[in-house]
């Protein structure tokens, strides 16, 4: 497959069925798998091949957020305490921080008393949306998103996805979404790829993509969410 995600472009939305991939292709993208075949590259050079400086300035420019991304190992952590220590990444990667913890969280719908909250205490929608703050502390150039709001209330997602749009836009980060929420790569993503059979199957604006019936996993994915389909029509 050839993807390209770069800074200043539109979001681009990575849909498929499960076990189709996604988080296969993000954790190659990341240098974590070595492809079979082809390269990842990141300014020209070898993710896989990244070492030292480079390494720590890829980590800063490219930040990768997953529903897997709070991991706590010390149970005393605050929030403050890992936005501070993202932003003290991206100073280390050479990138310039000039915005505040509190800011970070008000951007996922966070108010500033969570901050000395230790993240153990934390629901599972709010982990997401500090892990989200985290991946934005950096002030990222490419931002590679795995199913960011899975944990978040269904009412909030929306407020959260308008707000996330308009600081990427205002910021210019590249971004990919991985996601199976219609409606979330529907509101953000002007274009999808549709991942399937170890390929991009189609690419597109997300209601033409699901009205393909080409492929069988496009038809399968369209048929169990009518009603997302029924909006574009």
């Amino acid at each position: 497959m050839d993807l390209t995600i770069s800074a200043g472009e539109a979001p681009l939305g990575l849909l498929g069925p499960s076990g189709a991939g996604k988080t296969t292709l993000i954790d190659v993208l990341r240098g974590e798998l070595k492809p079979s075949a082809g390269d990842v590259t990141y300014q020209g050079r070898s993710v896989g091949r990244l070492r030292g400086k480079d390494r720590k300035e890829f980590r800063a420019a490219v930040r990768f957020m997953s529903q897997y991304s709070m991991t706590i190992s010390d149970p005393r952590e605050t929030v403050r305490a890992r936005l501070q220590r993202a932003a003290k990444e991206a100073r280390k990667g050479g990138r310039t921080h000039a915005v505040s913890p509190a800011e970070m969280l008000a951007t996922v719908g966070l108010e500033d008393h969570v901050l000395d909250r230790a993240l153990i205490t934390l629901s599972g929608g709010e982990r997401q949306r500090v892990a989200l703050a985290t991946a934005l502390a950096t002030r990222p150039e490419i931002l590679v998103l795995d199913e960011p709001l899975t944990a978040v209330d269904p009412g909030m997602r929306g407020e959260i996805a308008a707000s996330l749009t308009a600081l990427i836009q205002r910021l210019g980060v590249g971004t990919l979404i991985a996601s199976h929420d219609i409606e979330l790569l529907q509101r953000m993503c002007p274009q999808v790829a549709f991942l399937g059979q170890g390929r991009i199957l189609a690419r597109g604006p997300l209601e033409e993509v699901l009205a393909s019936t080409e492929h069988e996993d496009i038809r399968d994915l369209a048929a169990s969410v009518p009603q997302a389909i029924q909006r574009f029509r």
